[in-house]
């Protein structure tokens, strides 16, 4: 018989855990990705707000797996699967057979509906879109700088996130810090510490997942800031000149998009149903309904857990669905009868955000934390899973830095502007 072929589309959380639970299980596997680097997504606001440089939070694909001479690397994009011919195609023209087929292929930014909002309101997924997003930010104090007219230089000084879920709360907190602590002493012309950063989010509180009390603290300690928070007020409108929340326009030169997420299209290319952010609906198994050879998992599958509650499009989440489909795969190559495998269950470690440099929280379920120790567990839980000790030491170094001395350490201006016009 020929080696079984797994192919796995997706180099995040997901599908590097179920690649390496599959490590000495006789499996040609060959995985796919747009990019070809792992990103440590947790920790990509940090890129966004200059604390930490890209090559602290992303790590080569192939180096990963330079070892492993069941693994081949490919750097493509899937445009779509043909579950017959059991065939996955990919952008260039080239075609991939399969034995097993593991989606992990990810989400991306949801505008509800107003997509031509992106230019002007980038989201934070991906390593582009971090510096992308740092660069408007530190422009816009530059611009602030030499503009002589009084209302366009508080427009540049006017940052709005959309969304107060983690990524949210998080941003604002950092650029809020940005501004007031680490930039004043630095300019001559523009106080920064006059910069408004306004967090919008269309429910009644900020971190709606977490328990009203953290949610409550979070709230207070980003209004200490400097964070002007606004809820039950949704964003109408998005240009480059600024936001309307509601009835109210609010001039704003740099806007950063943290509302929602849409799943990769996998549902359409198996033509299975999918939930209203896009997700594909599984089985118990992890598997695409009718097609048990195909498995979903991460940010692009729906999974219920046994309370009736979804299972949240987080990193351990992820990482729990590439172990469990790993095991799955191991026992049907077995080739001992065996009885179906039990459903997959998550286990939730917890949920963690962080508000500035000094402050999180931590919602265990019955254990809830907030503050300063939060904030500790919070880093030393960060650095733990990161890959790789250079990545551990240096992201550990460049914290214990800025909590010493507030000057943050990856505030270059490089890359390109493509979506707006230097001015």
């Amino acid at each position: 018989m020929s080696e079984h072929h797994l192919v796995v589309v997706g180099g995040g959380f997901g599908g590097l855990q179920l690649v390496n639970g599959l490590k000495g299980a006789g499996v040609k596997i060959t995985l796919v990705d747009r990019r070809n680097h792992h990103l440590f997504q947790p920790l990509l606001y940090q890129v966004a707000t200059t604390i930490l440089s890209t090559s602290e939070i992303a790590w080569p694909i192939r180096r990963l797996y330079a070892d492993r001479p069941d693994v081949t690397v490919l750097l493509g994009e899937v445009t779509g699967v043909d579950s017959g011919a059991k065939t996955v195609s990919l952008r260039n023209g080239m075609t991939l057979g399969y034995d097993t087929l593991v989606l992990a292929t990810g989400a991306t930014h949801a505008y509800f509906g107003r997509d031509e909002w992106e230019p002007v309101a980038p989201g934070l997924k991906t390593l582009e879109d971090a510096t992308t997003i740092r660069r408007r930010v530190l422009l816009a104090f530059e611009k602030a700088e030499m503009e002589a007219d009084p209302a366009v230089r508080d427009a540049l000084l006017t940052f709005t996130i959309v969304g107060a879920g983690p990524t949210g709360v998080e941003l604002a907190g950092i650029i809020a810090e940005l501004a007031h602590f680490t930039l004043p002493k630095e300019f001559r012309n523009i106080d920064t510490r006059k910069t408004r950063v306004v967090l919008v989010e269309a429910g009644p509180r900020v971190l709606p997942t977490f328990a009203e009390e953290l949610s409550a603290y979070a709230q207070k300690a980003l209004e200490k800031l400097g964070v002007e928070v606004l809820l039950g007020k949704p964003v109408t409108e998005c240009s480059a000149d600024g936001v309307r929340i509601g009835e109210t326009f609010t001039p704003s030169r740099t806007i950063v998009w943290a509302a929602g997420v849409t799943a990769s299209p996998a549902a359409r290319w198996l033509d299975i149903p999918a939930d209203r952010a896009g997700r594909a609906i599984v089985e118990k198994d992890l598997s695409a309904p009718g097609l048990p050879d195909v498995f979903i998992i991460g940010d692009t599958a729906s999974v219920m857990r046994e309370d009736g509650k979804p299972v949240p499009g987080i990193a351990p989440a992820a990482k729990q669905q590439g172990g469990y489909v790993a095991k799955v795969i191991r026992a049907r190559l077995s080739g001992n009868p065996a009885p179906a495998p039990a459903p997959f269950k998550y286990w939730h470690q917890g949920s963690l955000a962080t508000i500035g440099q000094s402050a999180a929280i931590i919602d265990f379920g019955r254990i809830k934390l907030k503050g300063w120790i939060a904030w500790w567990i919070w880093g030393i839980a960060h650095i733990y899973f990161l890959i790789g000790t250079r990545s551990r030491f240096a992201v550990a170094w460049n914290w214990l830095w800025i909590y010493l001395s507030g000057q943050h350490s990856a505030r270059l201006i490089t890359q390109r502007e493509t979506m707006r016009e230097e001015g």
